[in-house]
């Protein structure tokens, strides 16, 4: 199952059936989906964003920018570049 599948099926348990008719429960079903999906690209954007707080420290206060430092660029870049969001989530484009 792909994490988008997950989160499908996350959203529509978390939507009570009973209470609602069917155009009010597609309309939360949706709202919870999206949300689900919004902060999962967010937690995954602070993940690297802690890899380039580590960069911005090391730059500043520790030993500069080395070979580290510019390791950890290209793999936040090469994560950006390669549509890393389409592959977490299992989807195609």
């Amino acid at each position: 199952m792909t994490r988008i599948q997950e989160l499908a099926e996350q959203a529509k348990n978390s939507i009570p059936k009973e209470s609602l008719g069917v155009t009010e429960w597609i309309a939360a079903y949706n709202q919870k989906f999206a949300e689900l999906i919004v902060k999962e690209c967010a937690r995954l954007n602070l993940e690297l964003s802690y890899e380039l707080a580590g960069v911005i420290v090391d730059t500043e206060e520790g030993i500069g920018f080395d070979s580290v430092c510019l390791n950890t660029v290209k793999q936040v870049h090469k994560s950006l570049a390669n549509n890393q969001l389409i592959e977490h989530f299992g989807v195609e484009l």
